[in-house]
């Protein structure tokens, strides 16, 4: 029996790293997943991986009209949703002096913008019940140089978790949120550009974590699942640190 049988769930920003690893660990666990991503091909890929468990719908998280067209799937399906990770979203460095409005509004609108607009397009279809996952990250507690912009989104989304969970604690709705350290993911890689750049960033950020490693996508995906599971269902309004140690020790 899976921790999440019979219910429906839908992973934003699925295609690739932690949204990938959770949204195969929701269907592993019985759910059927509703998933999302900007490309087609990838999203073709992932449906047809997970055998049956899974609809996919391409979407932008930035783009209203693709986050309806999300939500009136969901809708038809009939069954509301139990599970939402709210996961899509991303960043680049820019130092302080270098910060451009382009940076601030597409970083903005991607994480916190997507977020807000993916929670609440989703009300009408949340059951009693409900878990709501959102994605934020350690980084919004430690002071990181040239990647300010995106730390401050990563810190709206912990306040987006707290105020949320008073809000639908009514419905009986709950609201958390992870916050992963650097995590082995190709978004991760990509920040350094090419692959040497790449190699010496990861192996700076493993060696800052007590745990001396990266993350793994899958380690990521557990947190998820316990969150969007009832093994947690007197946890609401809270932020897991899944970073190795890295903002505790």
């Amino acid at each position: 029996m899976g921790q999440l049988d019979g219910k429906t769930a839908l992973v934003t920003g699925a295609t690739w790293g932690i949204g990938l690893a959770t949204a195969q660990r929701f269907a592993a666990e019985g759910a059927h997943v509703f998933v999302t991503g900007r490309r087609q091909d990838a999203l073709d890929a992932l449906v047809a991986s997970l055998d049956g468990s899974a609809t996919g719908v391409r979407a932008d998280v930035t783009d209203d009209d693709d986050l309806d067209r999300v939500f009136a799937a969901v809708a038809g399906r009939g069954a509301g949703l139990d599970v939402l990770f709210a996961n899509a979203g991303g960043g680049e460095f820019a130092a302080l002096g270098d910060i451009t409005v382009e940076h601030v509004r597409s970083t903005f609108d991607a994480n916190v913008g997507g977020t807000l607009f993916t929670v609440q397009k989703a009300l009408p279809l949340l059951n009693e019940g409900a878990s709501v996952v959102l994605t934020g990250s350690n980084i919004d507690v430690k002071g990181v140089p040239a990647f300010s912009v995106y730390a401050a989104t990563k810190a709206a989304i912990r306040s987006f978790a707290r105020t949320w969970a008073a809000e639908l604690v009514g419905r009986g709705i709950r609201v958390n949120s992870i916050a992963p350290g650097p995590v082995d993911t190709p978004g991760l890689s990509g920040l350094a550009g090419d692959p040497e750049g790449a190699k010496q960033l990861l192996d700076s950020l493993a060696a800052a974590v007590p745990m001396r490693r990266l993350g793994r996508p899958e380690e990521i995906a557990d947190a998820v699942l316990f969150l969007a599971s009832d093994s947690s269902r007197f946890v609401t309004g809270t932020e897991i640190y899944v970073d190795g140690g890295a903002s505790q020790v």
